[in-house]
């Protein structure tokens, strides 16, 4: 047989059931919704879209097949740092995965090569620059292939905001690899991403599998931003000290000083953004991901596919520019199902600098319409007085019947107001003063501020000076957020801050139309987080809140750290919490016994067994 016609022919299967591989490899007895649709589909040689959220189990869905399937499957992932982390949780699931990157030498890279061609491998993980290279798109020819898996297929997306122009060169693979299957998978893509994935993928007339959109286990909370270190601080010690979380920043100024902040609170906080050297980024992933506790303070640039289970928290001090942004950051939280929350402070400079920003863009005018659409929505979603996951789900085509009752305007509804007098007077203040001037100054002159700058302006003399004392500052500020965020006002595109009357707001200037406006709510640190009625999951915050023997749950736990430190992997690599609190709670005796606790395959049974069963024993009670 032709080498190169060798790939193109479809593979057999291993005669091993999906549902067998499962059990044996993974140590689950059964699938998740849609996992199964998918596998089968994989399996029998078809292509798929997957759109599954975070933490849904999408890797299954390539993994599964992968073993099912004889040769190798080949997963393009984006990253170095998840791939060696997904290599090495493979490795002790007894599979034989490896990856080819740029951290490797020639040796290293020659001798997985080899592995490959000798059909020695189950998966073999890539990042998209180095399979479109002609050398490796040659190799994968002579080698026999299962299929290929394409991880955050949102990145060949324009539109998407984690673009990547290699993933544009990945079309190729349907052409010079017809016969051999390809899934693409992503957690965040809206209809038209969606749309542009299928065809930049040549996925066209691949299968499409949808799944809710929904995380019900996390609490989404939304405030106005007043002084957002303090509101940070008050968030972690009253819900989450001694949590694993997530801060994010706009800027990388803002990503050291927000991470000293912590620090200085005796909190095990590290920085991470472009700005640092590559080997201090690795280290502080690499703690974030072995340590109990860690805070990561990043910019957008952590956490795409970082598999970490445990994270409590995803906190931002900035408003993201779209919701896929929001929806795929937020959901880094709460992965193993459990309790978490979706915390975010934002104000109307945050809306400022972001439409500033995106004018200034130099992209075209369908771009530049297409951003202003994104980040209306995430506007929207920031203002809403209903349930927000009601309004996050309908942005991806997802629905919810009722209101989750685990979000902050389900637990606090929010007021609203007759804004139609306040707003005319905002509007008019604008005006009247040449339409030049920033909130701050805006305020003063409707508060009647006799302030050195407004004397020399001479707006003392205006018809809205001093027309506004029946509010406050803070008042006001909310009725101008509301004004920029709705599109009444616009920033001025030329970067000084000044704002300005839209087309839009006409009909309000001239009292035309009812406005009712959003009352900030009072913030009462400690008190924001309610009951998850209907969420989902309704287990305290932690695995360690329900535990009544601590001392067994610790002995465990000190088990997993010294394997996984032995091993050099992440605990979780080892096993999940959730994994340990059944081991707790079952009370296993023998390898039989532990052979039946969800998330012990046949591999960790050899390795691991042994020694979580002498762990346990001392605290075995009497049957």
């Amino acid at each position: 047989m032709d080498f190169e016609q060798l790939s193109t022919v479809r593979p057999e299967t291993t005669g091993e059931a999906p549902e067998d591989v499962l059990h044996r490899v993974f140590g689950y007895e059964s699938f998740r919704l849609l996992q199964g649709d998918i596998i089968r589909e994989v399996v029998s040689g078809g292509d798929a879209l997957v759109l599954m959220p975070t933490g849904g189990g999408k890797s299954l869905c390539y993994q599964v097949p992968a073993l099912v399937r004889t040769g190798t499957a080949v997963v393009i992932s984006p990253l170095i740092a998840l791939m060696q982390d997904q290599v090495a949780a493979l490795t002790e699931l007894g599979v034989k995965a490896a990856f080819l990157n740029s951290t490797m030498d020639f040796h290293q890279a020659q001798e997985t090569e080899n592995a490959l061609m000798t059909g020695e491998l189950d998966l073999l993980y890539c990042a998209p620059e180095r399979l479109i290279q002609p050398r490796t798109l040659n190799l994968l020819k002579d080698a026999s292939l299962s299929l290929f898996a394409i991880d955050e297929a949102h990145c060949v997306s324009q539109w998407g905001h984690d673009f990547r122009s290699d993933y544009l060169e990945l079309s190729r693979l349907a052409s010079e690899f017809p016969g051999v299957p390809r899934i693409a998978l992503t957690a965040t893509a809206d209809e038209r991403t969606r749309k542009e994935i299928a065809e930049r993928l040549s996925l066209t007339q691949a299968r499409h599998f949808i799944s809710s959109f929904d995380r019900p286990n996390i609490q989404y909370r939304i405030a106005p931003k007043t002084n957002a270190n303090k509101q940070l601080l008050d968030f972690i010690a009253a819900e989450h000290s001694g949590d694993c979380g997530i801060v994010y920043c706009l800027s990388r100024n803002k990503v050291d000083a927000t991470a000293k902040l912590l620090q200085k609170q005796g909190y095990n906080a590290l920085p991470y953004h472009a700005g640092l050297d590559s080997n201090t980024r690795s280290r502080h992933q690499e703690r974030f991901l072995r340590e109990d506790g860690v805070i990561i303070v990043a910019t957008i640039a952590f956490g795409m596919g970082i598999d970490k289970p445990d994270v409590r928290f995803v906190a931002h001090l900035d408003l993201p520019k779209s919701l896929e942004a929001y929806y795929q950051e937020t959901g880094r939280a709460g992965r193993d199902g459990n309790p978490s929350t979706a915390w975010m402070v934002y104000g109307l400079q945050d809306v400022i600098k972001l439409r500033q920003m995106l004018e200034a863009s130099q992209g075209n005018d369908h771009f530049k319409r297409v951003e202003r659409q994104k980040l209306d929505a995430m506007l929207g979603l920031c203002e809403v007085t209903q349930c927000r996951r009601q309004v996050l789900l309908r942005y991806f085509g997802d629905t919810l019947d009722q209101p989750c009752g685990n979000c902050d305007t389900c637990l606090n509804p929010p007021e609203t107001w007759d804004g139609k007098v306040a707003v005319q007077k905002a509007l008019s203040c604008v005006f009247r003063t040449g339409q030049r001037f920033g909130v701050t100054y805006l305020i003063d002159v409707l508060r009647g501020s006799e302030n050195e700058r407004i004397l020399q302006s001479g707006h003392q003399a205006v018809s809205t000076y001093g027309i506004g004392q029946e509010l406050s500052a803070n008042e006001w500020k909310s009725v101008f957020r509301q004004l920029v965020a709705n599109g009444y006002l616009r920033a001025d595109p030329e970067g000084y801050g000044a704002l300005q009357l839209t087309e839009e707001c006409r009909a309000l200037l001239k009292g035309e139309v009812a406005i009712e406006l959003r009352k900030d709510p009072v913030q009462k640190a400690g008190k924001s987080r309610g009951t998850a009625s209907g969420s989902g999951s309704n287990r305290g915050r932690k695995f360690a809140d329900e535990v009544e023997d601590k001392e067994a749950w610790e002995a465990l736990r000190a088990c997993r750290k010294a394997l996984a430190d032995e091993k050099g992997v992440p605990p979780y690599v080892i096993f999940h919490d959730a994994t340990l609190f059944e081991i707790l709670t079952k009370q296993p005796e023998t390898l039989a016994d532990m052979a039946e606790i969800t998330g012990v395959g046949a591999a960790k049974l050899e390795k691991y067994g042994d020694q979580f069963l002498a762990a346990l024993k001392p605290f075995l009670r009497t049957r």
